[in-house]
Formats: C-alpha cells, sequence, structure tokens
C-alpha cells in the first residue's frame, strides 16, 4: 500500500466512513464510485489480515512454543539479564472510571513483542549515577527513538478493537509504540529557536514584526517531529505540569534595557507577584521560560506559556486534541489559538494550529501537517494565511507549505513563502525579489533545560512518566505497561475522590475564558499593559 494521503479534511478520505449506515446501504441504490470500490476494498483487506494475525497470534502462543512463556514475575525478564524496574502492584484498567477507554494494553505480549527487534534487548545499559541510582535525566535527554515498525498483525489487532470515525482520545494504545515523553514536553519544541521568538521585537515596523513572526512559527514544528519513527507522547494527566527554560543566544545578564521599554514602576496598574505566582523561580530574567499545564481530561485541553521577562515577550496557547481513526490513517485536530504579545509594541499575533496525520499505519508510519492556519495582529491589520499541504495520491511532495502575507486591509499579498516545514522555504516579495526565508535544517535547535527529575514536584511530566520511559528505555513492553496503568489507576481514583465529595478540579496555573484558557500570572499583568484593536 503506498504512503497516500487525500486532503487536510477528513471528509474527503474515501477510506474513512464515519457513519456506520454507509457500509449498510443496499449497492444497487446507485453505483459505487470506483474510487470508494477500491478502498472498500483495502478494508476487505484489513479483515483478511486481521484473520491471518489471529492465526499468527494462535501459534506463537501454542504450547511448547518458548515465545508464549510470559514469566510469572513481572520484574523479570526472560533472559535473565534485562534491566528491571520495581513491581509496586498489580492494578488494572477495569472497574469504576470515567476515562471510559477500550484497554488495547491487553494485547497479546506476543504480537507487541514482534513489533521489537529481537536483539534489541542484548546491549541495553541503563545509565546511573554513581551512587548506583537510576540516572532518569539521561534516559529522557536520549532522544534515540527504537524502530518500531508496525508489523500487519499488530496494526489489524488495533484496528479489530475500533470503529472508522472513532475518538481515540478514548482509546489507551499499546506501550510499545509510545514515544518517552509527554505530550506537554512537545509543546515546548515550539520554542526550540528561541532567538527566532524574541527577534520580533527588536525590529522597527509592523511589517518587519509580521514577517518575523511567520518566519518563527513555520520554523516551530521541525524539532518536535524530527524523529523517521512515528510515535505517541504520553497523554498527559489532569494536572500534569512540565516546566524548562532556554539560555537564547546574544541575549545575556546584564544587557541595557530596550528604547521606550516598560517597566511596572511606571504603571499604576501594574502588579506584583508572590513568590508561589512564579512558575520558574529558579531562573533568570535573560532566559525564556515554559510552563504547560493540562487543565481538563474530558475533552483533552492542554494550555502552555512562555515568557521572556528582558525583551518583553509573552506566549499563551491552549490546544484541544481531537483525534479519530480513518480507516488507513489516523487524524489528530487541534482546536485552540496561540498568542505571541510583544509588550513593547502592545501587539498580539493571534495564531491557529494544523492538524496532524499519522499515514502509512500497515506499513511504516510517518506523521505530516495538514490544514489552513492563520496568523493575525489585530492591532496593526498585518494577516498571513499559511496552508499545510497534505501529500497528493499519486506523486507529489511531503510536507509542504504555502503562505501568504498581507498588508493592512490589503487583499494583495506583499509577501508569499512555499516550501518544507521541515526543510528549507523560500520567500517571494511583491518586487519580484526572491530569498531563503528560513532553512530548518540549517539552523541550531537550542536545548531545553529542564530540572533533574529528582528535584520535580510529584505533579511534573518527568516524574510522572519516569517509569514508564525507563520501561521504554529497556525495551520492557511488561514494565512500561505495569506503570502506565499505576498512573492512570491513580487518575481514576482521584477522579472518583472528586466525584464522590462533588468537587471540580480547579487547574493552579491556567483559567478558561470563553473556549480558551489564559495564564492568570501573564507578565502583562505584571508591567500593566493593555492591548487594543485596530478601528475597523
Amino acid at each position: 500500500i503506498p504512503d497516500v494521503s487525500y486532503s487536510s479534511s477528513e471528509d474527503d478520505f474515501y477510506d474513512a466512513y464515519e457513519d456506520e449506515e454507509e457500509w449498510s446501504k443496499p449497492s444497487q441504490t446507485e453505483p459505487v464510485p470506483a474510487m470508494r470500490r477500491k478502498y472498500k476494498n483495502r478494508i476487505l483487506l484489513l479483515y483478511k489480515l486481521q484473520m491471518i494475525s489471529r492465526l499468527w497470534s494462535w501459534a506463537n502462543t501454542s504450547p511448547g512454543n518458548p515465545e508464549s512463556v510470559i514469566t510469572a514475575n513481572m520484574g523479570q525478564s526472560q533472559s535473565g539479564n534485562e534491566p528491571v524496574l520495581e513491581n509496586t502492584g498489580n492494578l488494572t484498567q477495569s472497574g469504576s472510571s470515567d476515562l471510559n477507554q477500550i484497554s488495547i494494553d491487553s494485547t497479546d505480549r506476543n504480537i507487541a513483542n514482534m513489533s521489537k527487534k529481537k536483539d534489541s534487548k542484548d546491549n541495553i545499559i541503563v545509565p546511573t549515577y554513581s551512587d548506583g541510582s537510576i540516572n532518569y535525566d539521561a534516559i529522557y535527554e536520549d532522544q534515540d527513538e527504537s524502530d518500531v515498525t508496525m508489523q500487519g498483525s499488530v496494526v489489524t489487532h488495533l484496528i479489530s478493537q475500533v470503529k472508522i470515525g472513532m475518538d481515540l482520545t478514548k482509546v489507551a494504545l499499546p506501550t510499545f509504540i509510545l514515544e518517552k515523553r509527554s505530550l506537554l514536553e512537545m509543546y515546548a519544541d515550539y520554542l526550540a529557536h528561541p532567538d527566532l521568538f524574541l527577534k520580533a521585537n527588536d525590529l522597527e515596523t509592523p511589517e518587519e514584526r509580521m514577517v518575523q513572526i511567520v518566519r518563527w512559527y513555520l520554523s516551530s514544528y521541525h524539532a518536535g517531529r524530527n524523529s523517521a519513527v512515528a510515535k505517541k507522547p504520553y497523554n498527559p494527566i489532569l494536572g500534569e505540569v512540565f516546566r524548562c527554560h532556554w539560555d537564547v543566544p546574544g541575549v545575556t545578564t546584564g544587557e541595557s534595557e530596550l528604547s521606550n521599554d516598560i517597566t511596572a514602576q511606571n504603571n499604576s496598574e501594574a502588579t506584583v507577584l508572590n513568590q508561589e505566582e512564579n512558575p520558574l523561580p529558579w531562573t533568570d530574567p535573560d532566559q525564556l521560560i515554559f510552563l504547560a499545564e493540562q487543565v481538563s481530561h474530558h475533552p483533552p485541553i492542554s494550555a502552555f506559556y512562555a515568557e521572556h521577562k528582558k525583551k518583553k515577550v509573552t506566549l499563551c496557547a491552549s490546544v484541544w486534541t481531537k483525534s479519530k481513526f480513518l480507516g488507513l490513517s489516523v487524524a489528530v485536530h487541534h482546536v485552540g489559538q496561540g498568542i505571541v504579545r510583544l509588550l513593547k509594541h502592545k501587539e498580539e499575533y493571534i495564531s491557529t494550529f494544523p492538524s496532524g496525520y499519522g499515514r502509512s499505519i500497515l506499513t511504516v508510519p510517518w506523521i505530516e501537517l495538514g490544514g489552513s492556519v492563520t496568523i493575525t495582529c489585530p492591532q496593526t491589520g498585518y494577516h498571513c494565511a499559511i496552508e499545510f499541504h497534505t501529500k497528493p495520491f499519486y506523486g507529489g511532495k511531503k510536507h509542504r507549505i504555502t503562505a501568504e502575507v498581507f498588508g493592512p486591509k490589503s487583499k494583495k499579498a506583499f509577501l508569499t513563502i512555499s516550501g518544507e516545514w521541515n526543510g528549507s522555504m523560500e520567500a517571494k516579495w511583491a518586487d519580484g525579489r526572491t530569498e531563503m526565508f528560513v532553512d530548518t535544517k540549517a539552523i541550531e535547535v537550542i536545548k531545553k533545560r529542564v530540572r533533574k527529575v529528582a528535584e520535580q514536584d510529584t505533579n511534573e511530566s518527568r516524574y510522572i512518566w519516569k517509569k514508564v520511559t525507563l520501561g521504554l528505555k529497556v525495551d520492557n513492553v511488561d514494565q512500561a505497561s505495569q506503570a502506565k496503568a499505576e498512573i492512570e489507576q491513580k487518575q481514576r481514583n482521584e477522579a472518583e475522590i472528586r466525584k464522590e465529595n462533588n468537587e471540580v478540579w480547579i487547574p493552579k496555573w491556567f483559567v478558561q475564558n470563553g473556549e480558551n484558557w489564559e495564564y492568570k500570572f501573564p507578565l502583562e499583568k505584571q508591567l500593566g499593559v493593555t492591548f487594543e484593536s485596530m478601528p475597523s
């Protein structure tokens, strides 16, 4: 089956019927288009592969087959020399729950193990500190993802558990296809180029600032999706928090303040934060800080905030992820918006997000982005329209983008951009000039700095998922699944207690405002800065 993609809209996927009645209609009522017959045949192929998968599973679990033996001790490997996690219990995903999840973690262990390299366990080294304790920080910083080529037997087994059009936020995917980090940490990669993010504040004209914001935006996706292995980050649990910061090139302590800068001393509307209201009290004003929190579980909503005190630049965003199974693909729609605020210029840049698609799930999965995105500045009237193009059915390139940037009240773009969001992009100006807009493969990714796991609070991402991450690192599906089940069961127990006490979860760092979520203590509030839209 080729790497196929039809459009950015799930309505155009002929392999993606959401209405089951569509399949039950008599064929004589109207001829089935050739394109749809082709993809109905593909669905039939999936069922055939599923039957083959079951036969293979039965063969591998038959008595006398060494690979079908599952050790009684969850902490002991079959090879005898595999690093192990401590076994802290036998919590399951059954019982009373508000998650309504379909458990696929109970997928036959032999099928799960088929997706791993047979010799991958032989030379695994677990990093440790001098006292012998596990160095979880080194494990998290190791970006090498094992090859998890989705074999037909695994995928068809999963397909048998879900229906086309099903919301995958209610499906617990098998542990071995998880990426070794939380979704909250992945959002931090939007700021992997903090110098590009902050540069707009130093530019003189609204046109230059809009162009720079677009440059940063188009370069913000590749860092979080640079792995050749398509994997899914951990679903954050309610109340989970991720914090990090960056040292920004060219910004040093003691740097003189910008001209026309804003200070709290000369503004009566400014507020002063208490120590507990500072999300990263160990950082300096010349560092870019990032805070993310899972503010809702149903629906799953993540909110994140970033600020640079010295440059007076902030970013606040909230994203609601809606995942759907489309037959031969998986779609993840990102509902929400992000707002970059340049306090010096009193400008806001409001952006939306593209959708993500997992393709070729029967062979080697890969990820692409698709859909229309806008960036608008209400104060100046400048705006940008971006299209993330999905790969055509035959031919064409992956990961293409096109963008047009417009001036106030103008219908003619003064700048057009084209290229690949994970490669190079070219700019063409209205006067005919062309130039390299940004090359994501040539610009440096600035490494984020995260506190050691041992110093983190118990609700921080790396602390919560450390045992799952270790299990994935040592290629032990049983151990990772057990640790993941314990986290999810704890979340269920806490939800039951809140329900019994008629309590409502209140996020610590963000507050809901209409359909979006805002940071409670933004820098503009500390400095008393307000924003006004341009008159229509």
